[in-house]
């Protein structure tokens, strides 16, 4: 890793890490607000929920509301969490290698002493700063939300905390794949409309194997499954497991990444 690259890296992208960061928080402390609202009436709630169908339920994780947890996971993680990250995973790493290299910036980064190696591990480490910091505000503004807003008894943050932490970690994979093909390509265009076209098409998966159950096995190919919040929040997810598998597919697209980029011939 190189200091100096590193801080130049996080000025440019700070606004953007925290801008996500912010919205994300700012939403789950308006749905945490609303929640005492709700909760009073949440049986009847529930009820009214299961006469949705099955497949939807299932697709947003909202098969049983009866706690906050699984208030929050169906209103904010079993969806727009799953594309604000997306987006922000492929977005960033592409702009990180891809378009560095598509507009000969990365030429001079790498005319300098600098190695491939420590500018590549740099632009990695700034990529996942970018998680850690969208996750810490997303996580603060559940918590700060539930001990000023409602009861924070009715709050069980050890799994709100799980949630962000796998979600993390979830992340850390679907970036780690972008990451990849960022530095396969040199063309922008091209490495977003890959990494953006496998990311969409897991999430796709993932929901067509939730919505129909006789396809349900199509899920397992798709890191998007080991993803469930609202398991986690009723205590019947296997957390260990979908963190030990995701980072292991993040470690080895980042190291993957890694290798290729110090091997391949760049336009420079």
């Amino acid at each position: 890793m190189n200091l100096a690259l590193y801080r130049h890296m996080m000025q440019l992208h700070l606004k953007m890490f925290f801008g996500f960061g912010v919205g994300s928080a700012m939403y789950v402390t308006l749905i945490t607000s609303l929640y005492p609202l709700l909760d009073d009436n949440m049986e009847q709630i529930d009820d009214m929920m299961q006469i949705l169908p099955e497949g939807m339920m299932r697709a947003f994780g909202m098969e049983s509301i009866s706690n906050y947890g699984q208030f929050i996971s169906a209103e904010y993680y079993g969806l727009f969490y799953l594309l604000i990250l997306g987006v922000f995973s492929v977005m960033v790493a592409i702009q990180l290698v891809a378009r560095l290299v598509d507009r000969g910036s990365m030429a001079y980064l790498l005319s300098t002493q600098v190695s491939r190696t420590k500018v590549i591990v740099t632009q990695m480490l700034v990529l996942i700063s970018g998680l850690i910091v969208i996750h810490v505000l997303t996580f603060a503004g559940g918590a700060l939300a539930a001990r000023f807003l409602i009861d924070t008894d009715r709050i069980a943050l050890t799994e709100f905390f799980q949630i962000n932490y796998v979600g993390f970690c979830l992340f850390l994979a679907v970036s780690g794949y972008s990451f990849l093909i960022s530095c396969l390509f040199n063309d922008e265009k091209n490495a977003f409309a890959v990494a953006g076209g496998v990311t969409f098409l897991f999430y796709g998966m993932n929901m067509m194997g939730k919505i129909v159950t006789k396809i349900d096995w199509i899920r397992h190919f798709t890191p998007f499954s080991l993803y469930e919040p609202g398991k986690i929040a009723s205590g019947e997810g296997e957390v260990l497991v979908s963190v030990i598998i995701l980072i292991l597919i993040g470690l080895l697209s980042y190291g993957l990444a890694i290798v290729l980029f110090r091997k391949r011939n760049l336009p420079l």
